[in-house]
């Protein structure tokens, strides 16, 4: 199969489950209300690219490229992020439903997720120093062996962090959330 290469392309209420998204490179592109949900992006490789009002739920695809994208509004419900390429990977979330999704020992220091579901996603073993979750509700998010060394969760809620097992040198929480640190420990805390 051929790649392409696609720059500075706008696209707009496509739903690529029907009209075919041609395997390649995009730059600087954006996609708005675009319809993702159980494609397969193996190869794909994304540069600076803006993510609106899309549904990427169950895409799915090992080695795809996600460099400087932005996802605002965006549906990606069970997204494996764990079998994207890990080379210069980043990203950043705002006012995205990611729940189910996986960050499996991904280093991803200094990611964005603002005012976003992360119910059930998985940070196991991931390097998350210097990120910042910024209003997220964090209900069953998995934090195990994870690098949080200075990671802001300030504004976020429903979490569950054992400090035993976890890197947190720095991590920013605020007192109404201490319980969260706490709850292997079965305390009562008013």
């Amino acid at each position: 199969m051929e790649s392409s290469y696609i720059e500075n392309k706008d696209y707009q209420g496509l739903d690529f489950r029907v009209e075919k998204l041609s395997s390649g490179e995009y730059e600087l592109c954006i996609f708005k209300d675009c319809i993702f949900s159980n494609l397969d992006l193996t190869g794909f490789s994304f540069t600076e690219c803006e993510f609106e009002n899309c549904d990427l739920s169950n895409a799915f695809g090992k080695n795809i490229s996600m460099r400087d994208v932005i996802f605002r509004n965006c549906k990606i419900l069970g997204f494996r992020f764990d079998q994207c390429n890990p080379f210069l990977l980043s990203f950043s979330f705002e006012d995205c439903i990611l729940n189910f999704t996986s960050f499996y020992r991904l280093k991803i220091k200094g990611t964005k997720f603002v005012n976003c579901k992360l119910q059930n996603a998985d940070f196991t073993e991931s390097g998350l120093s210097l990120s910042v979750f910024n209003k997220c509700d964090l209900t069953g998010a998995v934090f195990q062996n994870s690098d949080l060394t200075s990671v802001n969760f300030e504004s976020s809620y429903n979490f569950i962090i054992e400090p035993e097992i976890n890197k947190l040198k720095g991590a920013v929480f605020s007192k109404n959330s201490l319980a969260g640190l706490l709850t292997k420990h079965q305390l009562r805390i008013k």
